[in-house]
C-alpha cells in the first residue's frame, strides 16, 4: 500500500488516509511540567494524602499506631523538591506474643 502526501502537494493513493509528518522540536520556556500538568499532579497527590489520612485512621481504630517519617526527598535539579514518606508501625502486644 503506497500514500502520496494530500493538499497542495498531491491526492492520497491507496486506501490508507494517513500521510507522513514532520515533527518539528520545539524548546519549551523551562525544562518543567506545563501548568496544568502541576495542577494534576497536586490533586492527585491531595487526593492520595486524603485517603492515607482515611487508612491511617482505620489502622488506629483497629489498635495499631502509625507514624509517618521522611525516608528521602525527590529533587528535580531545577529548586522543586518533595518529602517521600515511610509509615512507620507498632502493633498492640496480644497475650500469644507475650508467651
Amino acid at each position: 500500500m503506497t500514500c502520496e502526501p494530500i493538499g497542495p502537494f498531491g491526492p492520497f493513493t491507496g486506501d490508507n488516509p494517513m500521510r507522513p509528518a514532520d515533527v518539528i522540536p520545539i524548546p519549551e520556556p523551562f525544562n518543567g511540567p506545563r501548568p496544568s500538568d502541576i495542577e494534576f499532579h497536586i490533586r492527585k497527590v491531595a487526593d492520595c494524602v486524603h485517603r492515607l489520612n482515611l487508612f491511617i485512621s482505620h489502622a488506629v481504630e483497629a489498635g495499631a499506631t502509625v507514624e509517618l517519617l521522611r525516608g528521602s526527598r525527590a529533587h528535580n535539579g531545577r529548586g522543586q523538591w518533595g518529602d517521600q514518606m515511610i509509615p512507620i508501625v507498632k502493633l498492640p502486644e496480644t497475650k500469644d506474643s507475650r508467651e
